[in-house]
C-alpha cells in the first residue's frame, strides 16, 4: 500500500495524472483489503476513513484533469461518504458538478463547504470569503441558464410567515409577469444568500418562484411542500407496462423538476421537513431511473444520496428518531448499490 501511495503521489507530482489514477485505484483496492494499518484489528476506523477519502480526493483531482468529470464526481461523492465534515471535499465535487454544467447542485457543494469551514472555525477570512465568492457564482450561472422558473429572495426576520409570503408572491408577479403561470413561495426552510456584505451576514430570506408552465410549477410545489415528498408520476413506476409514459414523463416534467428542486435546495442549509428529506427526493428520483433501465444514472444518484445522508449531522441537528432513518435510509442506498433486495424503508416509505 506505502508503495502504491508513493508511486501515486510521484506520478501525481509529475502531472501524469493516468498513471497516478491507477496507482491510486490500486491503492484504494489495498485499503479496503483491510492493509491501511499493520494490525487491522487494532486500527481506528476514523483513521482508514481518513486515509480512503484522501485516496478518494487524489482520483478526484486526476480524473478531472483528464477530462472525465462524471468518474470524477463519483470518487466526490465518495471521498464525502469517508470524510463528511473536510470543506475541501464538498469543493471538489462543487468543482465536479461545475464542469458538468449543473450549477445548482455545484452552489450547494459550495453552500456545505463554506458552512463547514466557518463550523471547524476556518481561520482564514479570505477563504471563507473565496468560497462564498465560488458559492455565489455558481448560483448565478444557475439562473442565468434557466428558462422555465424565475426566482425572488425576500429578506425575512421574524414578521409573520403567512404574511410575508403572501407580499412576496404579490411582489414577484409584479417583477417578473412573464412568469406567473404558477407562484408559490418555499414554507420548509429559511433561505441563505452568500452575501459579503458585513451587515447583511446571516441574514435570511424567503424564496418565490415563479413559472411559465403552470402544470410543472403545480407539481414541483406539491413536492417540496409535503412533509414527506412524494414524487409526481411515481404512480407510473409500479406498473412496467408504462414504461413509455414513463419516459415521457422523465423528459417533458421530471427533468425540469428535479432541476428546480436543485435550485431550491442551493442556498438552504437546513430543511423544515427534516433532515432526509432531501435525500427521500433523491431516493424518488433513483427509482424512477431504475424503472426507466437507467442502472448507471441510478447508482450516481444512490451514491450522491449516500454522501448527503453523511453530511447532514454537521448541517443540523438530529433527534434519535430522526438519526434511526437516516441510518436505515443509508443501508437502504448501500442495498440498492449492491442489487440487493427486499423489505427495506425506503421500500415502505415508497408504498405509502
Amino acid at each position: 500500500l506505502r508503495a502504491a501511495l508513493r508511486e501515486g503521489s510521484a506520478r501525481f507530482r509529475q502531472r501524469d495524472f493516468a498513471a497516478a489514477a491507477a496507482k491510486f485505484s490500486t491503492a484504494l483496492e489495498l485499503c479496503s483489503k483491510g492493509f491501511a494499518t499493520e494490525d487491522p484489528f487494532k486500527s481506528s476506523p476514523d483513521d482508514l476513513s481518513r486515509l480512503a477519502s484522501w485516496i478518494e480526493s487524489k482520483l478526484v483531482i486526476c480524473y478531472l484533469k483528464l477530462g472525465q468529470p462524471g468518474l470524477a464526481l463519483h470518487h466526490s461523492h465518495r471521498s464525502i461518504i469517508e470524510n463528511p465534515s473536510h470543506f475541501c471535499n464538498h469543493m471538489r465535487q462543487a468543482a465536479c458538478f461545475r464542469c458538468l454544467h449543473r450549477y445548482s447542485e455545484a452552489a450547494r457543494s459550495a453552500m456545505v463547504a463554506q458552512f463547514l469551514y466557518v463550523l471547524a472555525e476556518g481561520a482564514r477570512l479570505e477563504t471563507s470569503d473565496l468560497l462564498q465568492l465560488y458559492w455565489q457564482a455558481m448560483t448565478q450561472e444557475a439562473l442565468s441558464g434557466e428558462i422555465s422558473f424565475s426566482v425572488l429572495y425576500t429578506p425575512f426576520e421574524k414578521e409573520d410567515k403567512a404574511d410575508k409570503i403572501k407580499e412576496a408572491n404579490k411582489t414577484f408577479a409584479e417583477r417578473h409577469p412573464e412568469y406567473v403561470q404558477h407562484i408559490f413561495t418555499d414554507p420548509h426552510g429559511i433561505h441563505l444568500l452568500p452575501e459579503k456584505v458585513e451587515s447583511h451576514s446571516g441574514q435570511q430570506y424567503l424564496l418565490t418562484l415563479g413559472f411559465r408552465n403552470k402544470e410543472i410549477g403545480k407539481t414541483l410545489e406539491k413536492f417540496v411542500t409535503q412533509k414527506l415528498p412524494i414524487f409526481p408520476g411515481q404512480k407510473i413506476t409500479f406498473n412496467p407496462s408504462m414504461e413509455e409514459e414513463a419516459e415521457t414523463f422523465w423528459q417533458s416534467t421530471g427533468k425540469r423538476i428535479m432541476a428546480a428542486v436543485a435550485f431550491i435546495r442551493s442556498t438552504k442549509i437546513k430543511d423544515e421537513r427534516g433532515p432526509c428529506a432531501g435525500a427521500i427526493e433523491q431516493f424518488h428520483h433513483a427509482s424512477l431511473l431504475s424503472h426507466l433501465h437507467r442502472g448507471e444514472e441510478q447508482a450516481q444518484v444512490m451514491t450522491q444520496v449516500m454522501a448527503e445522508l453523511a453530511t447532514v449531522p454537521y448541517l443540523q441537528r438530529v433527534s434519535q428518531e430522526e438519526d434511526k432513518l437516516l441510518q436505515s435510509l443509508m443501508a437502504d442506498a448501500m442495498d440498492i448499490l449492491a442489487g440487493r433486495t427486499g423489505e427495506r424503508v425506503w421500500t415502505k416509505i415508497h408504498k405509502v
